[in-house]
């Protein structure tokens, strides 16, 4: 596809441009805004519990989101709870894809048995909803961050495996790979140097999309402490100890709550608008 024709894309899709600028926007904010804030996060200060929000009035000095049940600074808990979120949401994509990816290639080209084996594995996967599997499971290995990566990665990887499989089944019965069989070209080669460079758009779609999903699952598997555990901070586990104090202290669940969401539509508008400018099956405008 023409460089000119995706960037003309980029630029009149409202998805794309209000997902990307809000994307980097939150990116840049939760890599260097904890830098700015000279508050640790898991610090107690039982003689400053719940401070209501200052807002700038003493500039980066005081509790601009206000402090918790514990006097700990929520501005700079929000920030770190995020780093974790987006850290955690973007190496379980990029796990889901590859493991999705080689599944799904795996059974395009094979088909037989390979094919049969690896779907109804999809199968028994779908059947079950990923946040019922992600806290069966946690609940069975116990909570840790590399169990939690591992859960998001074994429930979520299935959507990337039907989508590749299906472009693969497709792309092997096309003249250049029939050529590269008669030239001699092994499986691996097919594979992996022909047919995957096809389906990469397809894939670089639906792993835009997943970001947003999986942020929202980790809060989720948190807020039932399932997650990240306190007293380390992610927006589930915030919002989960603030939902006691919400008629008093409101601003403990609406912080992180209004984070998450900001976050998620950020990037789900970006995986739309990645979308709507990579679609192969869109005229070039």
């Amino acid at each position: 596809m023409d460089k000119r024709v995706i960037l003309n894309r980029m630029r009149r899709n409202p998805f794309f441009v209000v997902g990307s600028i809000a994307a980097v926007v939150v990116i840049v904010l939760l890599v260097f805004g904890p830098m700015l804030i000279d508050f640790d996060p898991e610090a107690n200060s039982l003689t400053e519990r719940f401070l209501p929000p200052e807002g700038f009035s003493k500039g980066l000095d005081g509790h601009i989101l206000g402090t918790d049940q514990l006097g700990r600074d929520v501005l700079i808990r929000l920030l770190i709870g995020g780093r974790y979120s987006l850290m955690i949401a973007f190496i379980v994509v990029v796990l889901q894809v590859v493991v999705g990816t080689i599944l799904g290639i795996l059974a395009g080209y094979f088909g037989g048995i390979v094919d049969s084996i690896i779907m109804r594995a999809c199968e028994v996967f779908l059947a079950i909803p990923n946040l019922i599997l992600a806290i069966a499971i946690m609940a069975i290995l116990g909570t840790s961050l590399v169990n939690l990566i591992a859960v998001l990665t074994f429930s979520g990887w299935v959507n990337c495996c039907k989508v590749t499989r299906n472009n693969v089944r497709v792309i092997k019965n096309q003249e250049f790979v029939k050529a590269s069989r008669v030239l001699g070209a092994g499986g691996y080669h097919i594979m992996f140097r022909q047919i995957f460079p096809n389906v990469t758009t397809h894939i670089i779609i639906l792993a835009s999309q997943r970001i947003g999903m999986t942020i929202i699952i980790e809060a989720a598997l948190s807020f039932l402490q399932l997650g990240i555990q306190p007293p380390t901070p992610s927006w589930g586990n915030m919002i989960s100890a603030g939902r006691m104090y919400m008629t008093t202290q409101p601003w403990l669940v609406f912080a992180p709550g209004i984070a998450l969401m900001i976050a998620a539509l950020a990037f789900n508008f970006l995986g739309d608008g990645i979308r709507d400018v990579l679609d192969p099956k869109r005229t070039a405008v």
